[in-house]
């Protein structure tokens, strides 16, 4: 736990950003009867009943310190769907930066192991060394920004039904833009300071 926290103090450094990753399954919906359209004084209508249209997976990545994030909708959650994701993140969003300063989960999917059953031995190797990995302990992804911003992201934008992955794409980009736009951001307050008073059951007892 103070591993992450530790991390969230660093001053901003464009050699090494700090980017939070976390991801959430979606299930696509297709509406059996046309809904009503509003009307003065009167709201939108939509059945009950609706279709199931598959699942979709949503990434999403954030840089707190700069306010700003990424988000992609794909037809799977796999080691080969992360792994596309880290190779975007490392060649095309931050092609310049030393190393990524990654906070993320424990999913078996966010590993080194990933980029080896996506691409080639030695393509795999550089983008790990690309990477320094901070993972959240277990029972505490709250500790991962792009957590919180991912909860934004449901209640803003995927609160409703999305009949295809092209439409869910569609719309999880312009949130993005709004957001972007309008600086939205996650001011982290909580220190190991602060988790060594709040959280001291967790914290193993010394007795002489």
């Amino acid at each position: 736990m103070e591993d992450v926290l530790d991390v969230y103090t660093r001053p901003y450094d464009p050699q090494y950003p700090v980017v939070c990753m976390d991801e959430c399954p979606k299930q696509l919906l297709r509406e059996v009867r046309a809904p009503v359209p509003s009307a003065p004084g009167r709201p939108e209508r939509r059945d009950y009943e609706y279709e199931r249209a598959g699942m979709a997976n949503i990434f999403l990545f954030c840089e707190p310190l700069q306010a700003r994030r990424w988000v992609c909708a794909t037809e799977r959650r796999t080691m080969v769907d992360w792994a596309l994701q880290i190779k975007e993140l490392v060649d095309v969003r931050y092609p310049d930066a030393a190393r990524l300063v990654l906070v993320l989960d424990n999913l078996n999917t966010h590993s080194p192991a990933s980029l080896y059953e996506a691409f080639p031995p030695a393509e795999a190797k550089r983008l790990a060394q690309k990477l320094e990995i901070h993972s959240t302990p277990k029972h505490g992804s709250w500790l991962n920004m792009a957590e919180i911003e991912l909860s934004i992201l449901s209640r803003q934008c995927l609160d409703r039904r999305f009949a295809d992955l092209p439409t869910l794409q569609h719309e999880v980009i312009a949130w993005q833009a709004r957001r972007d736009q309008a600086g939205g951001s996650v001011h982290w307050r909580f220190t190991s300071d602060d988790a060594r008073i709040k959280l001291k059951r967790l914290y193993p007892s010394l007795h002489e």
